[in-house]
């Protein structure tokens, strides 16, 4: 007798679907204001209905969809108040992390930014958009963390993750991502020289930059892709 495949663990199958769904609202395969049955999503993915509520749930928790009771499933319709919102906080914390960067000794600022200072001073610039858009990512939240408050590098990580969908858009242009070098070696010049003042200004105008672009290439991204459905 032949042996049975082991069934994957609930656990790993709502994984899944939740890393699946993430994937098609990020691409825009599921689109603002889209509604769907737990049915619908099972039977695209060959799954049984309790996986797929554990990621939904999951999902609603972290602000992607709505929960209709009496009619399914919504993904959440693009609240630019919101974005803007975890972006203003975003900046607060930031700007925080770099005043106590800089007043730290200088060798052990170095010490604990290094790797930063490596990527985005002397290394060559990356091309690939994704890429750059995750070591972005890194790069903001190393400053929280090297900044030595665990909470607040919770608080930064979890907003992060909330406006990734937005976010990574300002990366599919070349300007943003040699902007994205430009500003980053600038503030981490300033932070090395001690300026506080002078690298918490850089960073509030770099976050300021890239929310505006950000709406800006959303609106054209969304408008691109419900033409796309229309043709």
């Amino acid at each position: 007798m032949s042996a049975h495949p082991p069934k994957a663990r609930p656990e790993a199958l709502a994984e899944r679907v939740y890393q699946s769904l993430k994937a098609d609202i990020f691409a825009f395969r599921l689109m603002p204001g889209d509604r769907f049955s737990e049915s619908e999503i099972a039977a695209r993915m060959a799954v049984s209905r309790t996986p797929v509520r554990q990621a939904l749930f999951r999902l609603e928790r972290e602000g992607f969809v709505d929960v209709w009771f009496r009619s399914g499933w919504q993904i959440k319709t693009f609240d630019f108040a919101w974005f803007e919102s975890l972006y203003d906080l975003r900046t607060v914390l930031e700007c925080e992390a770099v005043k106590r960067l800089c007043a730290l000794p200088a060798p052990q600022c170095a010490a604990l930014l290094d790797e930063l200072s490596q990527f985005w001073c002397a290394s060559a610039p990356l091309a690939d958009g994704l890429v750059v858009s995750q070591h972005d990512e890194a790069f903001h939240i190393t400053l929280v963390t090297a900044a030595g408050n665990p909470e607040m590098a919770r608080i930064h990580t979890e907003l992060t993750e909330k406006i990734r969908i937005i976010r990574r858009l300002d990366f599919t242009r070349d300007d943003r991502i040699c902007a994205t070098y430009q500003e980053h070696a600038q503030i981490l010049q300033a932070i090395f020289q001690q300026q506080s003042a002078r690298a918490q200004q850089i960073l509030t105008d770099h976050i300021a930059v890239s929310k505006a672009e950000v709406r800006k290439i959303t609106l054209h991204r969304l408008q691109q892709a419900r033409l796309q459905l229309t043709d």
